[in-house]
């Protein structure tokens, strides 16, 4: 009799536990990846301590620079948002998607498509809102953030590049040549000395922060600068960010802003379409 007890005890605890762990997933930075083309490329997620299903989620993607290039799948959590989430994850109650590019690559193409391959996988696995997806970047990531806007308009929520560009000349370590033809035929507007006002035509009135070293010698701010006042002569709502004496590696002071993560998530798709 009491091992019978026993047993329907364990059953009952178990029914009770059933629908709360079909609420519970692991946190944390967790390793995925996606297939294109027959090929297999690994990104990470990071998901909030508090996750739940029970509620839509804000979705951030990520792209990092040429530095973090590679197959492992980890090297890109490692700087940018990955290193500011580590030093306070309490600032950021969102989902957040890192793909990773491979050598010899920049933020189009195939490296593109994966990232937002990486993007829909990630939102329909962990219940995220469409209305608030976000796209940031820095370096060669911030190019992608440009590129990735321009390629997918009304798609997301707000931008935040930082030491962005977009004249192939300021990341001259792509060597093969097919990687900028498929990207020139793509935007045949980077050709232009000036490329930052048909940029914006095409992204539309997605809000933007725009953030830059004042001292960068690798990406003039001028780059900057010229997308910057592109945004805003073509209507849209533009936060422009340059910090004196900080080179090319402003992402750690952008990504420490106290107002960035706010000013994200104070924007939806569905209210700015509708300027």
């Amino acid at each position: 009799m009491r091992a019978l007890l026993a047993m329907l005890s364990l059953s009952l605890l178990a029914l009770a536990a059933g629908p709360v762990l079909a609420h519970t997933r692991d946190t944390g930075f967790l390793d995925r990846s996606v297939v294109v083309d027959g090929v297999r490329y690994r990104y990470q997620v990071y998901v909030p301590v508090d996750y739940t299903v029970t509620k839509p989620w804000p979705v951030v993607l990520f792209l990092h620079g040429s530095g973090e290039r590679g197959t492992d799948g980890s090297a890109q959590a490692q700087t940018g948002i990955g290193s500011a989430i580590r030093s306070d994850r309490k600032r950021f109650p969102m989902i957040v998607v890192m793909p990773q590019a491979r050598p010899n690559t920049r933020w189009s193409g195939t490296m593109a498509a994966q990232a937002m391959q990486a993007l829909e996988k990630s939102i329909t696995e962990f219940h995220g809102d469409r209305q608030r997806v976000y796209l940031t970047g820095l370096s060669m990531g911030g190019q992608g953030v440009w590129l990735l806007a321009a390629a997918h308009p009304h798609t997301f929520a707000a931008l935040a590049p930082i030491s962005s560009f977009l004249r192939l000349e300021n990341d001259d370590d792509v060597t093969d040549p097919a990687v900028d033809r498929a990207l020139l035929a793509q935007f045949p507007e980077l050709l232009e000395q000036v490329p930052a006002a048909a940029f914006a035509k095409r992204i539309d009135k997605t809000p933007a922060w725009i953030f830059h070293g004042a001292a960068d010698d690798l990406v003039l701010p001028e780059n900057a600068r010229q997308l910057n006042r592109a945004m805003r002569a073509a209507g849209g709502e533009v936060r422009y960010s340059e910090y004196d004496g900080v080179n090319h590696g402003a992402w750690d002071r952008a990504y420490a802003e106290p107002e960035l993560i706010p000013w994200l998530l104070a924007h939806r798709l569905d209210k700015h379409q509708g300027q």
